[in-house]
């Protein structure tokens, strides 16, 4: 009797080491993980700052050698780009979300969720070069659509896996309540699961945008860049990212930190989205009462 409980105090006490050891390598994981976001972060914040002024914000880039300028052409371009992609992958890619979620069985099922996967794992420059061959060399031009169009395929596989993940989260019981009561397939979906499903899903689509927001590599095939404003989406149109590239590689100064002040651009306007979306969608004080 005494030999078990001096085994059972044993095995108690290494698990509490070990356990012990667990917690401090999470601890100081997540310190690291924090640690080096605050690091990027405030690099940022610290060199973009500077050039965040009125002038701009609301000025054209000035040519070589001209001291100014500013970034306006590329936020506009950035809003519409990223606002037509948003246009022609959030339908799309929601109801292929709701698809997979409520079907979860079939050959159908199945294949589009391995296409889903293998989507979100292609690079964004194949992604570039498939809207280059697809719009741009066929007609002939470079355009903001095609650029939009690069970005919806590659937002398409993240807010197809989001809208599923968060309608499979809704409890089936909402569901056979809905379906007990003689709600059709189309009035549950509409009525019961996405509005159950609301924040994550706008989690997700959040995330999306998040994820094209900073993309360039699709913008070199597609979008191409100007210099003047433009806001007809089928010429070649300014994009942040885009701007922001081409003035890091350049030898000027003056570019370097404009486009220090555009990656600061950037990352509030991700800040800004999602603590927006966090704030709007956040449960009430009574809601589990």
């Amino acid at each position: 009797m005494s030999t078990a409980m001096n085994i059972d105090l044993v095995i108690i006490h290494r698990r509490r080491i070990v356990n012990v050891f667990g917690q401090a390598a999470s601890a100081l994981c997540t310190v690291a993980a924090a640690g080096a976001l605050l690091l990027i972060m405030g690099y940022i914040v610290r060199e973009g700052v500077g050039a965040l002024s009125i002038p701009f914000l609301v000025n054209l880039p000035h040519p070589v050698g001209v001291t100014g300028g500013g970034v306006a052409n590329g936020i506009v371009g950035t809003i519409i780009i990223v606002g037509i992609a948003a246009a022609m992958a959030f339908p799309v890619g929601i109801l292929v979300g709701v698809y997979l979620a409520t079907k979860s069985h079939g050959h159908m099922t199945e294949t589009l969720s391995y296409l889903a996967d293998v989507l979100a794992g292609v690079p964004s420059i194949a992604v570039g070069i498939f809207a280059y061959v697809v719009l741009v060399a066929p007609l002939h031009h470079f355009s903001a659509f095609s650029a939009s169009f690069a970005f919806a395929v590659l937002m398409l596989p993240l807010v197809i896996r989001a809208t599923e993940a968060a309608i499979r989260l809704v409890p089936p019981t909402l569901r056979e309540a809905a379906v007990a009561l003689g709600a059709t397939d189309y009035h549950v979906t509409v009525k019961c699961l996405l509005p159950a499903a609301r924040s994550g899903i706008i989690t997700g689509l959040l995330l999306a945008l998040a994820r094209v927001t900073g993309e360039t590599a699709p913008l070199l095939f597609t979008a191409f860049g100007s210099q003047f404003w433009e806001l007809d989406p089928n010429k070649p149109m300014a994009e942040l990212s885009l701007q922001i590239f081409t003035y890091a590689i350049s030898p000027y100064r003056d570019w370097h930190e404009q486009a220090w002040g555009g990656a600061l651009l950037l990352v509030l306007a991700v800040f800004v989205l999602s603590l927006g979306a966090r704030l709007l969608f956040r449960p009430s004080v009574g809601a589990d009462r």
